[in-house]
This record gives C-alpha cells, sequence and structure tokens, in this order.
C-alpha cells in the first residue's frame, strides 16, 4: 500500500532586509508539500490505522529528504514544524492522521538532530487553500525568536479527494528578535522554570 503522489510543490524565502534593516546573514524559511490522494475521502472509516502505517514512512522519508537537500543538511534547520490541509470531501481528521504518527514525523526529527516537538497545524479547505506551517526552536520550545510560520499555497491542491502534507523549516529565527524569551517572563511572574505553574 502506498500513497498517490500527484505532485511536489516547494516553497523557499530568502529575506535579506527585515524591518527597514540588513539581516547579517540571509534568513531562509523553506517547505516541501506532497499532494496525496485521501484514501479515505466520501466516507467515513472506522480504522485509519493501515494507512497511516503505510503511508507515514513513505511520506516522513520522502519530504525529510527534500526539505534536508534545500536546507544545506539536517545542521542548517533551527527551526522546523509540519502541516496537513485536507480537501473538502475529507475529515480533519485524515489530515491529523497522516502527520500525528511517529512513523512520520521522525523521520525529520532524527534527521536534524531535535529535541522539542514538531509544531503543526491541520485544516481542511479547496484548492489554493492557505498553508500555514507553525516553526520553533528544534531544541528548545521557549525560543521565541524561532516562533515563526511559513505561509505558502497551492493553485490547484487540495483536491476534494487529496490532502498536502507539508514539512518546514528555517535557517534561524527572526532576524532582529528583541522581544526576549518566555524562561525572562516566567521568571519576572515568579514562577519556577522548571515547574512553570509553581509560583513562589
Amino acid at each position: 500500500m502506498k500513497p498517490e503522489i500527484r505532485k511536489i510543490v516547494t516553497f523557499e524565502e530568502e529575506t535579506l532586509i527585515e524591518g527597514f534593516k540588513a539581516t547579517e546573514t540571509p534568513w531562509r524559511l523553506y517547505a516541501v508539500a506532497a499532494v496525496v490522494r485521501n484514501p479515505w475521502a466520501g466516507r467515513y472509516v472506522e480504522d485509519l490505522k493501515p494507512e497511516i502505517q503505510a503511508y507515514g514512512p513513505i511520506l516522513g522519508t520522502m519530504l525529510t529528504e527534500r526539505i534536508l537537500a534545500m536546507a544545506g543538511g539536517g545542521d542548517a534547520v533551527e527551526a522546523y514544524g509540519k502541516a496537513a490541509v485536507v480537501g473538502l470531501d475529507g475529515e480533519i481528521e485524515h489530515a491529523s492522521g497522516l502527520i500525528h504518527t511517529l512513523r512520520f514525523g521522525n523521520h525529520y526529527r532524527e534527521a536534524v538532530g531535535a529535541k522539542s516537538y514538531l509544531s503543526f497545524t491541520n485544516t481542511r479547505g479547496g484548492a489554493n487553500a492557505p498553508i500555514s506551517v507553525p516553526l520553533m526552536d528544534k531544541n528548545d520550545a521557549g525560543r521565541r525568536s524561532h516562533y515563526l510560520t511559513i505561509q505558502f499555497a497551492i493553485p490547484d491542491a487540495p483536491r476534494a479527494d487529496e490532502i498536502v502534507v507539508v514539512l518546514g523549516g528555517a535557517s534561524g529565527g527572526r532576524p532582529h528578535h528583541r522581544i526576549g524569551d518566555r524562561y525572562q517572563d516566567l521568571k519576572d511572574l515568579g514562577h519556577d522554570l522548571d515547574n512553570p505553574a509553581a509560583v513562589k
């Protein structure tokens, strides 16, 4: 059982001036998307597991290889994320199913040596629907400079019976980051950094 992939779409952005000020080095955002036929479209299926287990490793391996080629290797990826958009004849559960499995995400996580979880979106829409890929630092979920979002669209996808599956990445955080990290907020609020719920 293999996913039926209609097309692969890549997105890349390189910023040289941000906020009227030149960046020290070019700031790169990149994404790769697979447009896949939805095996569950147009009907209710109780057990999604067979397709999830079959599709996850194939999509995870292929998209990881492609995004690493765009980035220049796993070490070049500082922020990462994933997304899926299901067409109108599918459920949000279908989009979730293909990206919320370790058989998919672990390929990317291991390739970039990440410790934090892969941030995500799973949405539904028609062709040219907005695709938003949220990113975070691959090793530090509290590093706000790397809270980023890649935005793009594919004019002819997803069709009603398709799912767009996406990996995204960035070469670094926002070039002129100056809002601090969540750890300083926790400290200022008197929280224990090891237990954010605790108040001193």
